[in-house]
């Protein structure tokens, strides 16, 4: 399988972790949704990453891939059986992907994408801003959290999905404030010691450093 996308995003990211936690051979294709190659078109019409190619078989979006690939390779599961487990799964994904990153937009957007790519200055006030928006959306996942559990009681999609969007974050210069948040520390240690997330980390570094960041 190759999975189409540059791992810097928090989407790309939680399909590479999904596809190491199932076990997938899966070849990471670094893809520019700006400078597309015809490859990555043919896999994501609408240049959005991740993409991926299983076969012939082509799909865009994570949310898409990962509902995909959970009920293609069953185990271990990473959307619950349970009705209630896995709305919560569910529900932390989109918390992942339309709460909390979207407040930290204009945080990466500012200190990464705005200096180290596009070689314009940062506005600091609006990354600063940003920051303080992340913070009131831990807070949230913060009372939700169980002294030593995974957000919906197994581990799932929404820890992968959440964990992703912080692990972006570091890319410009966040860090979590773990007095602030001592649950989600514990947690995101937690996740970060999971095989499958050192695995996709081990790829997503190399990427990184060939791409000179």
């Amino acid at each position: 399988m190759k999975i189409y996308g540059f791992p810097v995003s928090p989407f790309v990211r939680k399909v590479m972790v999904v596809a190491q936690e199932k076990g997938l051979d899966a070849e990471v294709v670094p893809a520019n949704p700006m400078q597309p190659e015809p490859e990555f078109l043919a896999a994501s019409p609408y240049r959005k990453i991740p993409a991926i190619d299983d076969g012939g078989f082509t799909l865009a979006d994570s949310t898409a891939i990962a509902v995909y690939l959970d009920a293609k390779h069953p185990q271990p599961a990473l959307l619950p059986a349970d009705p209630q487990a896995r709305a919560k799964a569910v529900w932390f994904d989109e918390v992942a992907d339309t709460i909390v990153m979207a407040a930290g937009g204009p945080m990466m957007f500012n200190r990464f994408l705005k200096p180290r790519v596009l070689g314009q200055e940062c506005d600091e006030e609006a990354a600063l801003a940003a920051e303080g928006a992340v913070a009131e959306r831990l807070g949230y996942l913060e009372q939700t959290l169980g002294e030593d559990g995974w957000l919906d009681g197994d581990f799932s999609l929404g820890d992968i999905s959440i964990a992703c969007v912080l692990r972006s974050f570091a890319y410009a210069g966040w860090e979590l404030d773990a007095e602030a948040f001592p649950k989600i520390a514990a947690w995101y240690g937690r996740v970060q010691a999971r095989e499958g997330w050192q695995k996709a980390a081990e790829v997503e570094n190399a990427i990184m450093a060939n791409a000179g960041f």
